[in-house]
Order: C-alpha cells, then sequence, then structure tokens
C-alpha cells in the first residue's frame, strides 16, 4: 500500500505485477513494485509524489519493508514505483549541530547522529540498540558538514552494524551474532557458491585521522601464513589515537583471515528452509552446514543481504552471508 507522511493510506495496490524488496547491512535498502491500476486505485496512484508517500510490503500479513517513495512513473495500464529505506532521509540531513565525542562507545554516537539528523523534521523513526559496539571512538562533527549518512557509514567501517527494519534504525556490535535459523545444502537447491574475497586481505591496517592531525593507529603485523599484506586507510572523523587503533582492529578483523563468503545469490532458498523470510534480518545470523562444494563449510555466518522477488511466476529469496566478526579473530 501507499502511505502518506501524514499516516492515511493513500490507495491499497490490489493487483500487483511483480514486487521485489532488499535488505541490507550498513546501508539504504531498496524496493520495487509494479502495478496494475484498476478503479479507484489508479486515481489515487496518479496522487502520488516522492519523498511525500512511502511503500508499505506486507509479506503473509506481516509488514516486512517500507520507506519513502523516490521515483515513480505512469504508463498505459501500469504504474512502477521505486522506493529506499527510512535511510535514505539521512543521506539527505546533515549535522545540525557541531560535537566533539571523546571516548564514546559507537552506538552514542551513531544513536545521536540518528537523532540530529531526524530532529528538525522526522518522518517517523524508533532506534534499537542491541548492545554496545565495545570500541571507543573519538569523534568531531561539524554543523551544515557532509551528509549524516555518509558519517553513520564511516562508523560501520571501525565497529559497528546498522540496518532498518521498517521504521526501525537497529544499531548492533559487528560480533552480534544471534542465529535466526539453520541452512543446509538442502536448503538451496542449486548454485550455491562458496567463495574466498582475497582481494579484502590485510595482515596489517595502518588508520589515520586527518592528514595534518598526525592521528594513527596501527592493528596487525607480518603473518606466518599469508606474509605482509598492508592497507593504510584515512579516516579524517577518527580524531583521537586510541579511536584510530580501534578503527584499525575492526577494519583488520573484516580483512584477517581472507574473508569466505557463501552467496546464494543466483537460487531460490526451498520452501521447506527452517527459516522466517521476515526475520531474514542483516546482522542477525544462521547457522550453515554445506558440503556440496570442493570447499566445506559449518558455521555460523551473518546475513548481510537479503532480496526477495515475487511475480507470476511464485516468490524466490535470495540470501548473502558473510563471516562474523568473531569468526575472524585472532
Amino acid at each position: 500500500m501507499i502511505v502518506d507522511r501524514d499516516g492515511a493510506i493513500v490507495t491499497h495496490a490490489d493487483v500487483l505485477i511483480s514486487v521485489e524488496w532488499t535488505r541490507i547491512l550498513d546501508d539504504v535498502s531498496t524496493a520495487h513494485v509494479v502495478i496494475n491500476p484498476d478503479g479507484d486505485c489508479c486515481a489515487q496512484l496518479g496522487r502520488v509524489r516522492t519523498w511525500r508517500h512511502k511503500l508499505v510490503i506486507a509479506r503473509d500479513g506481516v509488514t516486512v519493508w517500507e520507506g519513502p517513495i523516490i521515483q515513480a512513473e505512469w504508463s498505459y495500464g501500469k504504474v512502477e514505483l521505486w522506493a529506499s529505506d527510512i535511510l535514505v532521509w539521512l543521506d539527505r540531513r546533515v549535522p545540525h549541530d557541531s560535537i566533539t565525542f571523546t571516548g564514546e562507545d559507537l552506538t552514542t554516537i551513531a544513536a545521536w547522529l540518528i537523532e540530529d539528523g531526524f530532529a528538525p523534521d522526522d518522518p517517523g523513526h524508533d532506534v534499537q540498540i542491541l548492545g554496545p559496539a565495545g570500541v571507543e571512538g573519538g569523534r568531531e562533527y561539524t554543523r551544515d558538514t557532509g551528509q549524516t549518512g555518509d558519517h553513520l557509514r564511516d562508523l560501520a567501517d571501525t565497529g559497528l552494524d546498522y540496518t532498518a527494519v521498517g521504521s526501525t534504525i537497529v544499531l548492533m556490535p559487528e560480533t552480534w551474532s544471534a542465529s535466526v535459523g539453520v541452512l543446509t545444502d538442502a536448503d538451496f537447491p542449486e548454485g550455491l557458491i562458496v567463495a574466498e574475497d582475497g582481494s579484502q586481505l590485510a595482515t596489517r591496517v595502518i588508520v589515520h585521522g586527518d592528514e595534518n592531525s598526525g592521528v594513527k593507529g596501527i592493528s596487525g603485523g607480518t603473518d606466518p601464513y599469508y606474509g605482509l599484506l598492508e592497507r593504510s586507510i584515512e579516516e579524517t572523523s577518527v580524531k583521537t589515537d586510541h579511536s584510530a587503533l580501534a578503527a584499525a582492529r575492526s577494519r583488520r578483523a573484516a580483512a584477517y583471515p581472507a574473508p569466505v563468503f557463501l552467496s546464494s545469490d543466483e537460487v531460490t532458498l526451498s520452501p521447506e528452509a527452517a527459516v522466517d523470510v521476515a526475520k531474514l534480518v542483516p546482522g542477525w545470523c544462521v547457522d550453515v552446514a554445506t558440503q556440496a562444494t570442493c570447499r566445506p563449510l559449518t558455521q555460523r555466518l551473518k546475513i548481510v543481504g537479503v532480496k526477495v522477488q515475487e511475480s507470476g511466476d511464485g516468490e524466490s529469496v535470495q540470501v548473502t552471508l558473510a563471516p562474523t566478526s568473531s569468526e575472524l579473530e585472532d
């Protein structure tokens, strides 16, 4: 259905040609629907305006996705709508106050960014903190400088995870590992891919603050197995050596050892899979056991992406999984 900014229902989209919605970790997710307008629905859909109205998608009576409509197209017998989740608002907001954080947990900093971003004009949101990141950060934000969404993504590079579930923004530590189900080879009929991404491997990570600040943090060194692979990264929002060290440790945890991903981008989960699609939320985990490839895998993996499509041919549910941070500790 289409919902107005004031909460009133503009129209229900009863005749759907296709629906696609996604969920993604540490970024903005999207949705796309194609509607066959009939009767009064056609006139109401003609009133849809970008950013004023939001798209709400339910599956089996449970709301699984919502967010503002970003693009709309009307053609003969067809209306197409593209929308992004609530996090997209933060890509159109800037810090409204100047502030300096010293030794605060990253979830505290992220919560401030979100609340400050929405303070002048709130489309309706909640923040849920599942637990402290366990990483202290020194950060500085200047009024009217930089997009709030970019500042939030920078925090996610240094020890924090976040995602949108409806109108709620969920903050969690990178080590969050609560499981929502178990998947085996039977749940991935074809096309299962186990991939090791060596392009991301780093045994030593150096994080610099602003080039004039002298702030620096180093994690790792020469590895007895891989040898020496170094990455130097500038994080201009990092203001203290302690924060730079925490950022370097987080960056290295995500890049050492070589990340192993399980991707099901080209297959559909079996309808009998022991998971509830509505609970496939990025940041949560599933326990996976596969022997189908030459690289067997048995471990708890984090959900980093979900893509659900439905048309006249039926529904497909695709999931991308990656190691949890706890799997990457030294």
